[in-house]
Formats: structure tokens, sequence, C-alpha cells
């Protein structure tokens, strides 16, 4: 038994590892036929474009839109410039797009032979749609013989089939933006808008855009879904052009010997709003190599700029579904205007096969003030890894290591950049070469500076450029048009090295508001539309502001809330860039502050609204009844007075027990004092019985008594007069007396928290602060 055992464990281990080699014979070869492969970043966005928000035809319609527009903002901020945008959508069928490119129709390719039924059906849909004018008279021809009731009736079941059917056939939008920004170089657009990855805003900045993808992607999904190429028209001026220009108009000297502008801008041009125009208009139709991630260009050209026009514009055919995004794009562009007040917006939508459904969309530029631009920094101690301290050091310039931590980093004095080094032990020198430190240096280099916060300074917020409460409150009220708003931004904060800064804002009612609480978000002044149930500002005013507390009913009352959030490294979750995460202690305690500082300001107003509401309550009371209280008083003084002159007459009549009484009562001195005050004596009861009898005492002399006495005393203990209105912000807001003027306006302070290089001299000296006049 032991033998037959043990033999056949012997044959099952056999068994088994005959059976694991023949399953690792297929492995091996499948492993053989690998190929490894390495894909280029236009090649990778196109396979995978979700990433850049192209999740389905309307998201990428939606995107498309957003990312040309917004670069169409930096262009005009990058040379200081009011923005000035026109977006043009364009809608076209399936056949209409079919046409304007040459596509052969798809019923024709049978060598001239019979269709079958379904192409046949398809092409006798496709006529239908396209004119109405001749496929009504061809059904008249058809029906000749038909009474015209039936003809009628499959016109209609015709026309119904046909709109089914082209609902579900995709549609093509040929979309135009326009802008007045700086435009580009002629040399230099296949680069800019051809190349995945390729843009000019890496760095330590404040920024829209970070990747280099947006007009890129918007390139890609055209060749993707199209197969057509953008067009881009410009006219450029650089900005130092207009630097110069500027300095130049400011300056009492005129110089003649001015520097010729490289290839667009020449010295005797012509000037438009204070910029030098450039002298060629640029258009070029380029295409892009998704697998070489080059630009392909298919016209590149140069002609006279004879309209004296500056900026650019884009025209790409694109694939989309305007039915599901259409709310979506409406309501970027009304966000956008409220974060872009001072840029005027238009929008004009048609549709080739129905010209009622055209809109337009105009927001008017508000503020004449645009934010003061973002400023570029170096990275601060905090905020470094092991590789990007091994990039510094391939780049720097310096020769010691307390040169590169000062001249490379930010923060970092030359002081505390030895006790550094002290801290980072023997292995380090002051004077020793930063191309010295290996990976082991760096690692421990890099450990050091993460938590050495008390050698250097918190990351500085003056690099970044927040819109500001005065434009906040500008573009809320230009879209929103609220009952009243009130404004707040919170103290520069940093997480992780990065700094960043918080503006809210809280509005009750409005035009188009909805009851409950509408939070509105911003992250480096860019409205963000999707996923924000999981947002930080969502959750802030949803769950850690008590409204109750400040007087607003959170369920009821029609509450906005804005919040906008500026960094050089935004914390977005999710590839979409779509919402800001709250577990950043830094950000979610700053949102906090700034909505609890507008409930604030909001609770002090609405305290006093509902005091006002209170008076005008209270008097609409005493109003209401001073004509029969007046009727009454006036009885009963006719009553003692036809009494008094009865008794004069025929002698004093007696009083009854209890009123005698009560008067020798009174007299001992019985009775409170009040009471006794408000008794009127025996002389001011005869002279007012007098009165009455001459007639000087009427009903309508008290009542018009009563009513001074009501606007007299109706205020009393409320410090604040009933005619009293109250708008606008909350804090600044304005209040007119009937029949009086008031020119008063709402004043904004701006906290200045680096040297006020741009302020000019200090107006007011006070041992808290220093009052400066920034220069607009």
């Amino acid at each position: 038994k032991r033998t037959s055992a043990s033999a056949s464990a012997s044959s099952s281990a056999t068994n088994t590892t005959n059976h694991t080699r023949k399953r690792a014979k297929p492995s091996t070869r499948h492993q053989k036929d690998e190929i490894q492969q390495s894909k280029s970043p236009a090649e990778f966005f196109a396979e995978n474009q979700s990433i850049a928000g192209f999740d389905n035809p309307g998201k990428s319609l939606y995107t498309t839109l957003r990312e040309l527009i917004e670069n169409s903002l930096d262009a005009c901020e990058s040379v200081d410039v009011l923005p000035d945008i026109h977006v043009v959508i364009e809608e076209m069928s399936e056949g209409q797009f079919n046409r304007m490119r040459g596509v052969p129709d798809r019923g024709r390719g049978n060598g001239g032979g019979g269709r079958a039924v379904g192409e046949e059906r398809e092409e006798m849909e496709y006529d239908y749609g396209g004119n109405d004018q001749e496929n009504n008279e061809n059904m008249e021809n058809k029906n000749d013989g038909e009474p015209k009731s039936n003809a009628a009736k499959r016109q209609s079941s015709s026309n119904a089939a046909n709109a089914k059917h082209n609902h579900k056939k995709d549609a093509y939008f040929l979309l135009t933006v326009r802008d007045n920004g700086c435009g580009m170089a002629h040399g230099a657009i296949p680069d800019l808008l051809g190349r995945v990855l390729s843009g000019s805003k890496y760095g330590v900045r404040q920024t829209r855009g970070k990747f280099g993808l947006g007009a890129k992607m918007a390139l890609i999904w055209s060749k993707k879904s199209t197969g057509v190429p953008i067009r881009i028209k410009t006219s450029h001026v650089s900005a130092d052009a207009n630097k110069r220009k500027k300095k130049r108009k400011s300056d009492s000297d005129d110089d003649d010997d001015d520097e010729e502008e490289e290839d667009d801008v020449g010295k005797n041009n012509e000037t438009v709003g204070g910029r030098k125009v450039g002298k060629i208009v640029s258009t070029c139709v380029l295409d892009i190599d998704i697998y070489k991630n080059q630009p392909r260009v298919i016209q590149h050209t140069q002609e006279p700029n004879t309209e004296q026009w500056i900026g650019t514009e884009i025209q790409v055919l694109v694939a989309g579904n305007w039915t599901t995004y259409k709310s979506r794009v409406v309501q970027y562009l009304r966000q956008l205007a409220i974060i872009t007040p001072y840029a005027r917006l238009e929008m004009t939508y048609s549709n080739r096969s129905d010209e009622k459904k055209g809109m337009n969309f105009k927001f008017e530029r508000r503020s004449e003030q645009m934010p003061p631009a973002a400023r570029e920094v170096k990275h601060h101690p905090s905020s470094v890894n092991n590789l990007l301290v091994q990039q510094l050091l391939e780049r720097t310039n310096a020769k010691t290591l307390v040169k590169f931590l000062t001249n490379d980093l930010s923060g970092i004095t030359p002081a505390s950049a030895r006790r550094l080094i002290e801290r980072l032990g023997n292995s380090f020198e002051p004077d020793m070469d930063p191309a010295d430190l290996d990976d082991k240096l760096v690692t421990r280099f890099v450990q050091v500076l993460r938590s050495a916060d008390d050698l250097f300074k918190s990351p500085d917020g003056g690099c970044l450029s927040p819109l500001g409460e005065y434009n906040l409150n500008l573009g809320i009220q230009k879209v929103v048009e609220p009952d009243i708003i009130a404004t707040a931004r919170d103290k520069p904060g940093a997480y992780d090295g990065h700094p960043f800064i918080v503006e809210a804002a809280v509005s009750l009612g409005g035009k188009d508001a909805k009851e409950g609480i509408t939070v509105v978000r911003f992250a480096n002044r860019i409205p963000l539309l999707f996923e924000g149930g999981a947002d930080v500002a969502t959750r802030v005013a949803n769950g850690k502001i008590k409204w109750s507390s400040y007087k607003i009913d959170h369920k009821r009352d029609k509450i906005g809330v804005f919040v906008s959030i500026v960094s050089t490294k935004v914390p977005f979750k999710g590839t979409g860039k779509e919402y800001i995460g709250d577990d950043i202690i830094e950000i979610q305690q700053s949102v906090k502050r700034a909505l609890q500082n507008c409930c604030q300001q909001l609770r002090a107003h609405l305290t006093k609204k509902n005091a006002l509401r209170d008076v005008k309550e209270r008097k609409s009371r005493l109003l209401k009844y001073i004509p029969d209280v007046s009727r009454s008083v006036f009885g009963i003084l006719e009553a003692m007075q036809k009494r008094k002159s009865e008794e004069a007459e025929s002698g004093p009549r007696y009083s009854s027990p209890r009123k005698r009484i009560a008067g020798a009562g009174a007299g001992a001195g019985v009775g409170s004092s009040r009471q006794q005050h408000l008794k009127p004596t025996e002389s001011e009861v005869f002279s007012v019985l007098e009165r009455v009898s001459h007639g000087d005492l009427t009903e309508d002399t008290i009542k018009e008594h009563l009513v001074e006495a009501v606007e007299e005393n109706v205020n009393a203990g409320i410090g604040f007069d009933e005619n009293e209105e109250v708008f606008g912000k909350v804090g600044t807001s304005k209040s007119k007396k009937v029949g009086e003027d008031d020119d008063r306006q709402a004043v904004y302070l701006v906290p200045i928290y680096d040297d006020p290089k741009t302020a000019g001299n200090v107006v007011i000296r006070h041992p808290l602060f220093d009052f400066f006049p920034l220069n607009a």
C-alpha cells in the first residue's frame, strides 16, 4: 500500500509538473510576440481624449468653445487690453456638411445600377431634410393622382420620419472665435497650435491653462470628427511693443530712434487704441501629424493689414451635439461674464436647417478695471521634490550651495541658507558646488527643505491675480441682478508651498434665481460647471455654514454663493479639472472664513431690514386705527363739554360713591406716581374743553396730531429713517431720503501684502496701516 501510494503521489506530481509546463509554453510564445511601442503625446491624447474634457460629441463641442475663448482672454490680458470676444456657432446637418466638403453621396456609388432599399430611403430622407421647398414640390408631383388629404398625410408622416432620422445623425458645427488680443507671430503659429504639450505657461505662475492642450485638442477633435484642419487669421503685436509704446507715451521727450519690431511690427505703423498695428495679417491652414506630434502646414500666407486690425480669429469645424449641451454653453458664458466683467462677450448661434432656432447672447463690458497680471515666481522650498531639485541643479548657474538656495528658490535669505546648510550635516558645505550633490545627498537636501519651515517665509500671495471685490460685485450685479450682495476676500494662504487667495460673494434674490443655495465656482478665473457636488465650495456652503444664525433661510431664500480660488497650482481632483476637493484643510478653512465674512455683512443688513419692516408694519397698524380713535376721542370731549355746560347752568352734579372714594384716595397719596403724572389737572381739562367749545379742537385736528405723533415716535430706538433704501454691496450701501440727493460711492480697499512698487505717495500713515492710492 505504501509503495502504491508513493507511486500514485509520484505520478500525480509528475502529471502536475507536465501540466504546468504545458501551460507555460503558450505564455512564453505570447511574450515573444509582444512588441514594445511608444506613442507621441498627440497620439496618446487622441486616444484618451476624455482626459482633456472631450468625453462625447456634446462635451467636446463645449470644451472646444471654452478653450478657444479662454485663449482669447489670455491673449488680451497679456497686452493689458480690455477683451472684446465674438463667438459664432453655425450648425449644419450631415448632408449640408457633405455638400460643403464635396463628400460623395452614399447612394451613388453603385456604378449606375440599382440601389438597395435602405440606401434609397436614406437618400430620400436626406433630400427631404435639405430643401423644404424642393421637397414639397417633389411630393406634390408624386401625389398628383392622389387626393390632397392623402398627400398631406404622407407628407407629414414623411417629415416626422425624417426628423426622427436626422436627430440620430451627427451634427456639425463651424466655430469662429475672434478677439482683439496680441495675435500670433507669423512664424510661431504652427508650433503654437500644432504641437501638443508645447506652451508658454509652464512655471510657477497663476494661469488658466498649464499643459498646452486646449487649442491643440480642438485641432485633434476636428481631425477625428470631420477631418477638416483649422484656419487661423491673425495680426500680431508683441507685449514688449505695447510696453515700449506706453513708456514712450509717458515720457516727455520723444525719441526718434525707436527700434523696429520683429516680423509684423514696423516703426512707422499706425496705432489703434494706443497700440501699434501689425503691418501684415497672417493666414494659416493647419493640420497635425498625430504620430509625430508635429504641425502640418497646408497654407501659410501673409497679406497687408489694410483693415488696421489687431487680434486673432480661429475657425474650426467639429462634430457635436448642441441639443444636450446648449444649456451648458449658455451657463458657461453667463458665469464667464461674472468673473470677467471687464470683457465684452458676444455669441451668435445659427442653424442652417432652421433659422428660427438662431439665438444671440451679448454681455456688455461693466468694468474698465482689469486685474493686474500674475507674476512668475521661483519654487518655494516646501514645494520641492527630488525630481524638481535635480532639474534645478542641472539648470542653475550658481557656483556655491548658498547661491543656489538664495537665487533658485524663493523666500530664503543668505543667513537662513547658512543655517539650513548647518542642519543638513557634515556632508554639505556653504561653498560646495551644487553639481556635487548625488542622489543620496539630494534626498537628504529635500527632506530638510520640506521640514525647515521656521527658516524661510511662507509663500507670497502677491504673485497672484485675483479678480477683486469691486469687479466681482459688478459681475454679479450685471448677470444675476440680485437684491443684495456681500463680498469678501480672505487673507492669502498656502498649501504645500503654493500660495492661494479665496474671494467669495453671497447674494440674495436675483433674476431667475432658485430657492435654496446655488453655488457658482471659479478656479484661476475659469468657471467650473461639472462635478460640483464634490467641490470644496459646495461642501462648505452646504455643511459648514449655519445660515440660520445669519438670519437666512437656506431652504426658502434665494441664495447665490460665489467662490473664486486663484493659485499657482490649483489642486484639482480628477483628470477633467472640474472640481477642487475639500481634503486640503487650508483651502477649506479659507473658503469658510470668506463665506462667514459675507454672511456677517448680510446679517447686519438683514437685521436692519427686518427692523425697518417691523417699523413699517407697526406704523401701518397705527395709522389704520387713527380715524376711529379720533372720532371716539372727539366724541368723549364733546360729551364732557356738554356736561360742563349743563353743570354751569343747573349746578354741580354729585358724583358716584366710587369716584368720591377714588378722589379721596388720590388726595391722600394713594396710587402710583405714573398715574398721578398722567392724570390731567382741572385747568388742563378746562383748557381742552374751552378749545372744543370754541371749535379750535375738532376731529380733524385730533387726527392730524395723532399722525404726527406716530411719525415721530414709531422709529424710536431703531436708529434709522424709514425711507432708507439699502442696495448694492453691504457695508457700502447708499441711503436716499425723500427729496434729498446723495452722491456717495462705494469704496473698496485692496490690501497690499508686498512692497507697493506700483503705488503712489503715502497719503495716510497710521500705527496699524499705511494708505496708498493705487495707480489705475
